[in-house]
């Protein structure tokens, strides 16, 4: 979502073109037999994903910053009382003070901040995000490899990839296909409160690079004799790159360095 501009190249805008892809980013956003009581859409454009999130939602916020196209949404949804659109940026939005998911077919030039936004919201349960398909597969490990957002993240959330859209089914059509990434806050973290601290330094420190590769890195900060210990628990190669490292490797490695 950026700021207004003439048009919806400028506005990074590829709208879903197709009922039925629509109608499966919905089903990824909300399974069947559940309903958010809370939903805010980034970027609802022309409104094909808002129809669909709509029966899925007690309250539907529908936010749409090109002022263009927010009264023929207002128009179109006047008659569903759930559906509230919004015109503006949807990242001058405050995070509801109450539980509440998020669903959108996003920019690819914003899709970074809206992520942080939603990795900062304290009550986000979770978000469903239409992005560009490498970017989905590099946060998600679908590659076999791990972004610093996603390990750094990690305790407290779940990231996945859910699908995969043609961009054929987009207007304009984009260069790329999109992905579906799936960020679920934990309802439980995998580290208690005091740990996050900690666990945050470990991981900056391994992707810092200081040192040529992760087990220098880390020795900068502890006795390489502990090093070797966490990297022999974890059954890490101590010649292993930074990013072929998992969530799962890296939590061990911080039991390990940090009990």
């Amino acid at each position: 979502m950026v700021r207004p501009a003439r048009n919806s190249r400028a506005l990074s805008q590829n709208f879903l073109a197709d009922r039925a892809t629509a109608e499966h980013v919905a089903r990824l956003a909300v399974p069947h037999g559940r309903q958010v009581p809370l939903l805010l859409e980034v970027g609802a454009g022309k409104g094909a994903l808002t129809a669909r999130l709509a029966p899925r939602c007690h309250e539907l916020h529908a936010h749409e910053i090109d002022s263009r196209l927010v009264p023929k949404l207002r128009t179109r949804f006047g008659a569903t009382p759930q559906v509230r659109v919004i015109a503006g940026d949807f990242m001058d939005t405050r995070p509801p003070r109450t539980p509440f998911a998020v669903a959108g077919n996003v920019p690819f030039s914003r899709t970074a901040d809206i992520v942080d936004w939603c990795l900062r919201a304290t009550n986000l349960t979770d978000a469903t995000l239409l992005t560009q398909l490498e970017y989905a597969r590099k946060r998600t490990g679908d590659y076999g490899s791990w972004t610093l957002l996603t390990v750094r993240s990690w305790p407290c959330h779940d990231w996945r990839l859910v699908g995969r859209i043609d961009r054929r089914r987009f207007s304009p059509v984009p260069r790329v296909d999109a992905g579906v990434v799936r960020i679920e806050r934990r309802r439980t973290p995998l580290l208690e409160p005091a740990a996050l601290h900690d666990w945050r330094h470990l991981v900056e420190l391994g992707f810092s690079g200081v040192g040529g590769s992760l087990h220098a890195s880390l020795r900068r900060a502890h006795p390489r004799r502990r090093v070797d210990a966490a990297f022999r628990a974890a059954r890490l190669d101590p010649r292993v790159l930074v990013g072929e490292v998992s969530p799962d490797h890296w939590l061990r490695l911080h039991q390990e360095l940090t009990s």
